[in-house]
């Protein structure tokens, strides 16, 4: 088991160095400053915790570790917060205005370090149905920004990664695949952040001929254009992923620090045709396959969308979805750490992790293995839990959160303040 340090030297960690909320979940304003390389947030069941580690998430490429569209994500309040209520941590800094409107709007931003360079990153939806931009009008979507311009997701994903663990997702082994192929995609966005437009393009495309076959419309010239364009994309989405499994094989096979060593595959039509030939040849074979189902009256198409990612522990062979349940979550987080050393090692700048009550779920021998797993990781760790007898052996700096009438507050030690 090779348990050396792997991350780059500290000093060029990404690193979150504070985060300000606002009308966010549960939280009308806060900020929290960060002075360590592991934050541990400690509160009740439904204090606000996870909300606060979802909008760190946020801040990388694409929908957050709920998956919550953006109109879901602004505070819900009964009335106005009293003053009185306002978090001790002071009021939130973040890019966007104070609206006057209706409550649609909310804000997450954090100031950061990234190889060294310090910068301020932020996402939300400004303004109401409205907000100006550029000396232009822009409908109230979900924007990111860099240092007060906005910019793309895929340029943040050049900068910064963040990677999760959740509850929910103890279950992902045996859960549907498309909870698999959307958990494979978040690990290869963060090494190749144009992933994020060839599975965009790609499902557009497949909604476009599907909508285009159930309408009676578009002629030959019409659908040939859209699968050759299908199969290109689908190709390269693919490629992309077995590229990644590779990587990750070879990264996590044989364990480490106890947690067992994972096998990785993926399964599905498209992968088969690349195990037999060129990329050229698989899409010419998509796009036989698309017209001839499509000439016979058959509106389904195999491709990315219907691949599945399966796993097994590589020593002794099991599979992830006949494994005991403690079997899984091990697993789990082994295919997590092999994805943080392999970006700390070929990016030279390790993910930031969010690990959202797994500590209560562990053994002490695993809860140690962790601890000095994302030690030799060597990037940012955030926690959360309960009870603080959890993380005995863990030096992180403490956030405790409590909640009251649906409003979240925060409490840091004067140290860190």
């Amino acid at each position: 088991m090779d348990t050396q340090q792997i991350a780059p030297d500290t000093e060029v960690r990404t690193q979150l160095m504070s985060l300000s909320v606002q009308n966010f979940r549960n939280y009308d304003a806060c900020r929290i400053d960060i002075e360590a390389p592991k934050v541990l947030l400690l509160g009740e069941n439904g204090a606000g915790k996870t909300n606060l580690m979802e909008a760190v998430s946020l801040l990388a490429p694409g929908r957050g570790l709920r998956r919550a569209k953006a109109e879901h994500l602004p505070r819900v309040s009964k009335g106005e917060t009293p003053a009185t209520d306002r978090p001790t941590t002071g009021e939130a800094t973040t890019d966007w205005p104070t609206s006057d409107g209706p409550n649609t709007d909310w804000a997450v931003s954090a100031r950061l370090s990234a190889g060294g360079e310090p910068m301020t990153i932020g996402t939300g939806v400004q303004g109401g149905p409205e907000v100006a931009r550029d000396g232009g009008r822009e409908s109230g979507r979900r924007i990111m920004r860099r240092d007060g311009e906005t910019v793309s997701q895929a340029e943040i994903g050049r900068l910064f990664s963040v990677s999760w663990l959740t509850p929910r997702m103890d279950g992902i082994f045996i859960d549907s695949p498309g909870s698999r192929r959307r958990f494979l995609d978040r690990l290869v966005i963060a090494f190749d952040p144009a992933h994020i437009g060839r599975t965009s393009r790609y499902e557009k495309m497949l909604r476009e001929r599907a909508t285009l076959l159930s309408e009676g419309r578009g002629d030959q010239a019409w659908f040939t254009a859209i699968e050759a364009s299908l199969a290109e994309s689908a190709v390269a989405v693919t490629a992309a992923r077995q590229a990644l499994i590779a990587d990750l094989n070879a990264e996590a096979a044989n364990g480490w620090f106890g947690f067992p060593g994972v096998a990785l595959g993926l399964e599905g039509q498209v992968e088969s045709w690349l195990a037999e030939g060129a990329a050229l040849a698989a899409e010419d074979r998509f796009t036989e396959e698309a017209r001839r189902r499509r000439q016979s009256g058959d509106a389904g198409l195999g491709g990315p969308h219907a691949s599945d990612m399966t796993a097994a522990n590589s020593h002794s062979g099991v599979q992830a979805h006949l494994a005991s349940t403690g079997q899984q979550k091990a697993l789990l987080i082994a295919v997590v750490l092999a994805h943080a050393r392999l970006q700390a090692r070929r990016l030279k700048r390790p993910p930031v992790l969010l690990l959202d009550d797994v500590v209560a779920h562990l053994d002490m021998t695993r809860r140690g293995a962790l601890f000095d797993a994302v030690d030799a990781v060597g990037g940012q760790t955030w926690f959360s839990g309960t009870d603080e007898n959890d993380f005995t052996g863990l030096d992180a700096q403490p956030v405790r959160i409590e909640a009251s009438d649906g409003t979240a507050r925060i409490t840091q030690s004067e140290d860190n303040q």
